[in-house]
């Protein structure tokens, strides 16, 4: 048995200046920047995201922009494993995640449990 939810919205910006992104999103979303936060340094920009919405995230990336989603879970071989019955495949392993694809081409990453009332409003997996 596991647990798995929406964790975070990733808006990837292919980008040299990740504040004027991260600027236009946080203008866009009506979220601020939260540059003190933990998970903002010269990659990766938090926005301001209310505990019961999921977290949003400009990252910088080398690849064309898009968006992608994170899907929060407390084991990750067996969500990987459960994604993977539905038909998604493993694109990449890293450290502290898994980049996986949709049958229908998006990208996606599973990662460790990222918000503090996990597993909250999470899916139990059986």
């Amino acid at each position: 048995m596991h647990y798995s939810r929406l964790c975070a919205v990733l808006i990837d910006c292919n980008t040299d200046n990740l504040d004027q992104a991260a600027g236009f999103w946080s203008s866009a979303l009506g979220r601020p920047t939260d540059p003190g936060h933990a998970g903002s340094n010269e990659n990766y920009m938090m926005l301001v995201s209310p505990p019961e919405e999921p977290i949003v995230q400009i990252q910088r990336v080398s690849h064309g922009s898009r968006v992608h989603l994170d899907i929060e879970t407390d084991d990750i071989p067996a969500e990987v494993l459960r994604l993977e019955g539905l038909g998604a495949v493993v694109v990449d392993r890293l450290e502290r995640w898994v980049v996986m694809q949709a049958p229908t081409g998006q990208r996606f990453c599973v990662v460790r449990a990222q918000r503090p009332d996990f597993p909250g409003n999470a899916n139990r997996w059986d």
